[in-house]
């Protein structure tokens, strides 16, 4: 009944599979990582078979190639380096861990790992250090050379107010001095006359323009 249920959702190559690290480094002048570990994780309710295949098998030792997890374990997979040499310094090797059900020949789901071997732990340490440390030159250069650029730009922008402040200042003024509606002695023309909403909006606006110029 329940291998009927999750049948269809067993999709041949989607099956995703849980595997740590997903990254194998080896260090030459290290033999303690010439011996490195895969564990696969089974989180799903029924058994699995494993496979480890490679794209270079002479250059490593797989202890247990294949095998099978119960539902809800894992399994360790030990990988030897045995062809440790200068030439191979650099090259990225992979492995492919292929799964399927017990019962069906089939893979349901695959996983790539990388493997790559590298001359010495210490100079690779060494390394990544001198990149964080251009990085953060990188960064710090960025920041200083924006601070510097940006007073500069405050002090051309903050030479004066623009005309367009000052002409929107001159048109709120001269709102704020018409005759407001229903003013009836008044030398200028009614279409002139201006509501008192009009007028407060002219107000409002001329406070910011103020405010505006202040800082500037």
């Amino acid at each position: 009944m329940q291998q009927q249920k999750r049948q269809p959702e067993l999709v041949e190559g989607n099956l995703p599979v849980f595997v740590f690290p997903t990254e194998l480094i080896f260090y030459a002048d290290d033999q303690s990582t010439h011996k490195q570990v895969l564990t696969l994780y089974n989180p799903y309710e029924f058994a699995l078979k494993f496979k480890v295949l490679c794209t270079t098998p002479n250059k490593y030792a797989v202890v247990d190639a294949s095998g099978a997890v119960k539902p809800q374990c894992c399994v360790d997979i030990v990988i030897r380096h045995r062809d440790v040499r200068a030439s191979h310094y650099g090259v990225i090797d992979k492995f492919r861990l292929q799964v399927s059900e017990q019962s069906q020949r089939k893979a349901l789901g695959r996983k790539e790992i990388i493997a790559t071997l590298l001359p010495s732990a210490k100079e690779q340490q060494q390394k990544e250090e001198e990149e964080k440390r251009i990085k953060e030159h990188l960064t710090e250069s960025v920041f200083f050379d924006q601070t510097l650029c940006q007073p500069g730009k405050n002090r051309t922008a903050s030479s004066g107010p623009s005309l367009l402040t000052v002409f929107l200042g001159v048109v709120c003024i001269a709102a704020l001095m018409l005759p407001t509606l229903g003013e009836v002695e008044s030398l200028v023309p009614l279409y002139l006359h201006l509501s008192v909403n009009q007028k407060l909006v002219a107000a409002y606006v001329l406070g910011l323009i103020t405010m505006v110029i202040l800082r500037t």
